[in-house]
């Protein structure tokens, strides 16, 4: 199926889609734990790109036309484009939705992909938010991860965005053997970034690591989860997502439409979207890898019915610091969590898993750290919507 018309997506209520991904896949090298859609660039196939992304941004604006609030580019490294690059990319978005209403540009970038001057020029292109890959300060854990950058010229790079006008978040990996995370973080933080953001490392079946056998140990995962928040508090950082941590005014509003049911456009190979289409709770859009999306291949759509859209806030809603505003949740879905999980929220508030304050449900710390559980048990327990409406 193709995008709605705009007729029908006009005919479903709180339809506003102000938000827009693009995904740039070209990368300097590809890191063996990761499973992103990324590749190396050669001239020819980036050119290609950027003909397909211009006709694909202005078919979006056609049928959501805004304006946007937010627009990430992500990837692979979107800072990898050249200049000229990154001006036709931004240059068309501009055109198809203007610049003046936007809140949030932000652009994902390597460590050895700027320098001042760039950063100037990210800055004049309309970029105010930086994602710097810098994952560690370490030289051995860089080598471990098949970073092309060393420890110095990481941190180097923090300070230099971190001058620079544009908001700085970093990347950090966490659970990693040898690493000295307590070391990466107080570098980090100490260096005056306002935003970090903390994964632990995941390893894939379909990536070098994951074919390699690796694994990550569970009690260094752990640990290191509670070292992150202890030691980023000590700088004014507050976790505001599992994995998330800034000081305040300074959180993603990109990623907090996500984590809030937002729709949101996403476009380029292997994006993800999702659009106030095909019914009331909308559908999750997946653009094809690379060769299908340049030869204009349909998207994979799925179309979210009731119980699919509770599950969906939950599993996003109860990762942040904001929850989850369980009224608002029923009036939307036409159910009530006291109905359909009644079971699940006595057993979660009852263990100190989760805590229900008036309508706002939120995990506890400890709730936060075992939201894969608790989530988990929400499946296995809850009863069908349509069970409960007799539908």
């Amino acid at each position: 199926a193709r995008a709605p018309s705009p007729a029908s997506v006009a005919s479903y209520p709180q339809a506003v889609v102000d938000a827009l991904y693009v995904h740039v896949p070209f990368c300097p090298s590809v890191c063996p734990y990761c499973d992103f859609h990324k590749m190396l660039r050669h001239e020819g196939l980036v050119a290609r790109y950027l003909d397909r992304l211009e006709q694909e941004i202005a078919e979006a604006a056609r049928l959501y036309p805004g304006p946007l609030t937010t627009v990430y580019l992500g990837g692979g490294t979107p800072s990898h484009l050249r200049d000229d690059e990154l001006t036709r990319l931004l240059g068309a978005i501009d055109a198809a939705w203007g610049r003046e209403s936007r809140l949030e540009t932000t652009l994902e970038a390597d460590p050895l992909t700027f320098d001042e001057e760039r950063l100037a020029s990210f800055a004049a292109l309309g970029v105010d938010r930086v994602s710097l890959g810098l994952q560690s300060t370490q030289d051995d854990v860089l080598r471990y991860l098949g970073r092309l950058h060393d420890g110095a010229s990481g941190t180097e790079a923090v300070t230099m965005a971190i001058r620079s006008p544009m908001r700085v978040n970093v990347d950090v990996m966490t659970s990693i053997e040898g690493q000295d995370l307590e070391l990466d973080l107080r570098t980090v933080a100490g260096s005056g970034a306002k935003h970090v953001s903390v994964y632990s490392l995941t390893i894939e079946d379909n990536t070098p690591f994951g074919r390699l056998g690796y694994t990550v140990d569970e009690d260094l995962d752990a640990a290191a989860f509670e070292l992150t928040s202890q030691v980023l508090a000590e700088y004014g950082l507050e976790r505001y997502e599992v994995s998330n941590y800034a000081a305040p005014g300074h959180e993603s509003r990109h990623n907090l439409g996500y984590w809030g049911g937002a729709y949101y456009l996403g476009l380029g190979p292997s994006a993800s979207a999702y659009l106030p289409a095909h019914g009331p709770f909308g559908a999750r859009v997946k653009q094809p890898p690379l060769k299908g999306w340049l030869a204009g291949a349909e998207p994979e759509i799925d179309v979210l019915d009731a119980d699919s859209y509770v599950l969906e806030r939950l599993l996003t809603g109860l990762r942040t610091r904001a929850g989850v505003d369980i009224a608002a949740l029923s009036e939307r879905s036409g159910a009530a969590l006291q109905d359909t999980a009644a079971q699940w929220l006595s057993d979660a508030t009852r263990h100190g898993l989760l805590l229900l304050d008036g309508d706002r449900l939120r995990a506890t710390p400890t709730g936060i750290q075992r939201l894969d559980a608790v989530l988990r048990a929400y499946v296995g327990s809850r009863t069908l919507i349509g069970a409960i409406s007799g539908s």
